[in-house]
């Protein structure tokens, strides 16, 4: 019988028999979710770290794009306030052009009137045209009212007539006053030739007659004064008729801006660039006499 007791253990032995394991299984267990636990807070950590390092990346990429931005904006400005400036400074210039161009047409508009009122008699006849036109007056003096027929001199109606006319001349202060002399196509009579060849130094005395006359007698100064010969090139009627051969013998009186002390106007170099090529022009020089009819 304690052979047979010793052979079979004890229900309670039997029973305590699986606690190891139970301890080695929760052990186990245990380990692992120690572990699992351990792993997971590695990773939420990682985590952690990866958005903390993303939201640095993307608070500095925003930092940078707010300074580029800024960096625009401020460049934009600064462009802005030069062109501002450009334009203000382009602004008071038109400003300052536009007063200066009244201020100039004003002035010839009171040459203009001037001119009409002290030559009035004369332009109701047909004997002088006043013209105005690109910054420019013009006078036209038919030959007749100054010279006696196929002459140079200046006859005493035209001494009178220039005398009025240079004392209206002599205030205008900052204009080049070209004197031209034009004829018809006709040459010169057989008296003239000797003293006038051509058709050329016909026109050429009587604009330097003429500029003398302004001078010495309408007191217009010397310096202000161009004498100009056209001869025959620049017609301005006809010459198959008397009546338009009559309108080319001419005196033109042109006051022009003095290119020496302002920019030529648009007007006035587009009148240059179509004047005739071929011209004689001649200054007036204190001592000289014109030449005249023999």
């Amino acid at each position: 019988m304690e052979e047979h007791a010793q052979q079979y253990p004890l229900p309670s032995e039997r029973g305590r028999a699986w606690v190891p394991w139970l301890v080695t299984a929760l052990v186990v267990l245990l380990g692992g979710v120690t572990l699992w636990l351990s792993h997971r807070s590695s990773k939420d950590a990682q985590a952690h770290a990866e958005t903390a390092e993303a939201e640095a990346r993307v608070a500095h990429d925003r930092a940078q794009a707010a300074d580029k931005a800024r960096e625009e904006l401020t460049q934009k400005l600064a462009s802005l306030e030069s062109e501002h400036t450009k334009l203000s400074a382009e602004k008071d210039q038109l400003t300052k052009t536009v007063e200066e161009q009244e201020a100039e047409l004003a002035k010839l508009k009171a040459t203009y009137e001037d001119l009409e009122d002290k030559m009035k008699k004369e332009i109701a006849n047909g004997e002088i045209r006043v013209s105005q036109a690109g910054g420019r007056i013009q006078v036209d003096l038919v030959d007749k009212i100054l010279f006696d027929s196929g002459d140079a001199s200046i006859s005493k109606r035209g001494g009178e007539v220039l005398t009025r006319l240079g004392a209206v001349l002599a205030k205008v202060e900052d204009k080049v006053i070209q004197v031209s002399g034009h004829t018809d196509d006709s040459p010169p009579s057989e008296k003239l030739k000797a003293t006038f060849p051509t058709n050329w130094e016909l026109s050429v005395a009587r604009a330097v007659t003429v500029v003398r006359a302004l001078q010495e007698s309408g007191g217009v100064p010397a310096r202000r004064l161009v004498a100009a010969g056209y001869g025959e090139m620049s017609p301005v009627a006809t010459n198959a008729t008397p009546q338009g051969r009559a309108r080319n013998r001419r005196i033109e009186i042109l006051l022009m801006p003095d290119l020496s002390k302002k920019p030529a106007p648009a007007a006035l170099k587009k009148a240059a660039a179509q004047a005739p090529a071929t011209h004689a022009v001649l200054k007036p020089v204190k001592g000289t006499t014109p030449a005249k009819k023999r």
